[in-house]
């Protein structure tokens, strides 16, 4: 036990737009480091990511179709990671929580459009509501950094 490191040691907080940092009250990502990074995402919607805290309604427009809600969030997720050079195949986890199990085909197609023929390990989540009125559905990811 003589190499003890201290969770700070290995872990970090990662933010695409750093000086916008004090806006959020979690961290977009949070890095971990070891034989590989492990970088787990925050959930995204299609809310922009840097936002009032607490939540201001009109900073929270949802398009109504989830084509787009999703592709809002997935822009979100790949900005994120572009940040920590990576790229969406890195993801190695996802959990997507939906409002309504009907648009899980649209959701599908739609991440075929961002993840091509990569299939990470994947969860679909079926909740009463998200925390936006409007949103329809929260993508939460896991990406890995070989060293």
């Amino acid at each position: 036990m003589g190499d003890t490191k201290r969770i700070e040691d290995i872990t970090r907080s990662s933010h695409p737009i750093p000086e916008r940092s004090e806006e959020l009250p979690y961290s977009p990502a949070v890095v971990i480091s070891g034989p590989v990074d492990t970088i787990y995402l925050s959930g995204m919607t299609a809310a922009p990511l840097y936002h009032s805290h607490p939540h201001i309604r009109e900073e929270h427009f949802h398009a109504p179709d989830i084509e787009t809600q999703v592709r809002r969030a997935m822009d979100k997720i790949k900005l994120i990671l572009e940040k920590e050079g990576l790229t969406l195949r890195h993801i190695v986890k996802m959990t997507k929580y939906l409002t309504d199990m009907r648009d899980q085909e649209g959701v599908s197609n739609t991440m075929r459009e961002y993840l091509g023929d990569w299939k990470p390990a994947s969860t679909t989540i079926c909740v009463h509501c998200l925390n936006q009125p409007g949103a329809r559905i929260e993508i939460d990811v896991t990406a890995v950094r070989p060293r």
